[in-house]
């Protein structure tokens, strides 16, 4: 049987091998600049935009970059779970019980994610003041909230799919 949109697939591991070099690249920099901003914090905040004078806005700075540092592990866990995802479906057999773990996991990876982005906007907010604002452009989104309760559902689809499908081989 021939595999459906083979290019669509082939796309979609490239695209998913380069954002995890991507995002490992991203995470090494800032790690890079929090190190910076320790060894030569006033050079560092100037040019960030911020006056070294204001500790409370340079933690506020530090802290989301911590954010940031942490939520490398759990977009490496979202993206190589999802390139496991497209190799199964690329063998043609993509309901497994793995699959479904692989999505489950990858759920709990973006719910992370998203209380993450909820300390960033927390973290900007308490750093900000009226005369040095801490803008990171952030807003709330429904959208994350959505996709994490979406991915459990759907691994629980593929769970029982699996079984479905191990129940019906079994009695062949």
């Amino acid at each position: 049987m021939p595999r459906p949109y083979p290019s669509a697939l082939a796309a979609s591991r490239t695209a998913l091998q380069a954002l995890i070099v991507l995002n490992l690249l991203l995470g090494v920099l800032i790690l890079a600049l929090l190190a910076a901003s320790l060894v030569a914090e006033a050079p560092v905040f100037a040019a960030l935009g911020a006056r070294p004078g204001n500790a409370a806005l340079i933690l506020g700075m530090r802290l989301i970059m911590v954010i940031g540092i942490v939520s490398v592990p759990l977009a490496h866990v979202v993206l190589t779970r999802l390139l496991a995802i497209v190799e199964t479906v690329g063998l043609g057999d993509p309901f497994v019980a793995g699959n479904a773990a692989r999505l489950q996991t990858i759920a709990w990876a973006l719910l992370g994610l998203e209380l993450l982005h909820l300390a960033a906007g927390a973290a900007a907010a308490a750093a900000s003041s009226g005369a040095e604002p801490l803008d990171i452009d952030w807003s709330f989104s429904v959208t994350g909230w959505l996709a994490v309760l979406l991915l459990f559902v759907l691994a629980r689809v593929f769970d029982q799919g699996a079984r479905m499908r191990e129940d019906l081989e079994g009695t062949v």
